[in-house]
């Protein structure tokens, strides 16, 4: 029988009684909780997530707005490929908040202020930053198209929007079937997705020009903390219900050169797991 999980009031609580569980250390590791942080954050820097965001960001660096920095790894990251980043976290806790991130400021070294507040009420001035960089934000937000609006208005002429790994549903009655099976919501709640045209409508509604959507298995800013590999041996698993024979002869067929970039249309298509992670890339336009 399995024993349920216990519910918290906040989200430092639920993370430090995660933290606390043997058998969740995988899981502490690929969400970046552990102590100590710079170290977390340092092997945030050097993950292939942020070796595959990296090349979207401008080359030009300037300054880099963090929406919804919780312990502030990219915000490290950020700072350490040379932005001058603000990080803007509502939680001022001190283990997932903004006091993590400040204390993670002292220790580097690096220039990143925090700021306490949320998407949807920015309290900078119009045109303010070069980048605005939100890591699973969008799908948190209690009013997505507001947040939207907010990160175009303090935005610079040309500047850019990188929102990744934010959580998708094909239909909304998915949504609770998500919700169920997310590892953390039944610690303190908070999770949600929307359909993908929702977060297209509302960057484009807000003035983006939409640039890129990344799908959950084409970069591994959606399917880290995976490889390609692991991910091609899961699919080949679940596609040959895992018989031996034929899941190693699917794995061979996903390793030739080329042949993963034609069937990932396929899988795109016929992927609807709710809560599968997209990742988007927008322009304020000149």
């Amino acid at each position: 029988m399995m024993t349920e999980r216990p519910r918290f009031s906040t989200w430092e609580q639920a993370v430090q009684w995660l933290r606390d569980q043997p058998d969740q250390r995988e899981l502490v590791l690929a969400a970046y909780y552990d102590d100590p942080l710079l170290a977390a954050a340092d092997r945030y820097h050097r993950s292939e997530e942020w070796a595959a965001i990296r090349p979207l960001l401008p080359t030009a660096r300037g300054t880099a707005l963090d929406v919804g920095a919780g312990r502030g790894i990219a915000s490290y990251a950020l700072a350490r490929d040379g932005f001058e980043v603000t990080a803007l976290e509502p939680d001022g806790s001190a283990l997932v908040g903004a006091e993590a991130v400040r204390a993670l400021a002292r220790e580097s070294g690096l220039p990143i202020q925090v700021t306490q507040e949320f998407s949807e009420r920015l309290p900078f001035a119009d045109a303010s930053f070069d980048v605005v960089f939100a890591r699973a934000v969008l799908h948190h937000t209690r009013d997505l198209n507001a947040a939207c609006a907010e990160f175009f208005r303090v935005l610079k002429p040309g500047g850019r929007l990188l929102a990744v790994r934010e959580h998708v549903i094909s239909r909304e009655e998915d949504l609770e079937a998500f919700l169920q099976v997310h590892p953390l919501h039944s610690l303190y709640g908070g999770e949600n997705a929307f359909r993908l045209p929702q977060y297209e409508a509302a960057i484009r509604q807000a003035g983006f020009r939409l640039e890129q959507v990344s799908s959950p298995l084409e970069s591994p800013i959606n399917y880290a903390p995976q490889t390609r590999q692991s991910l091609q041996r899961e699919i080949a698993a679940r596609a040959t219900r895992n018989l031996p024979v034929v899941r190693d002869l699917a794995r061979q067929v996903f390793s030739i050169p080329g042949v993963w970039p034609l069937v990932l249309p396929v899988l795109t298509r016929i992927d609807h797991r709710p809560g599968r992670l997209y990742s988007f890339v927008a322009n304020r336009p000149l």
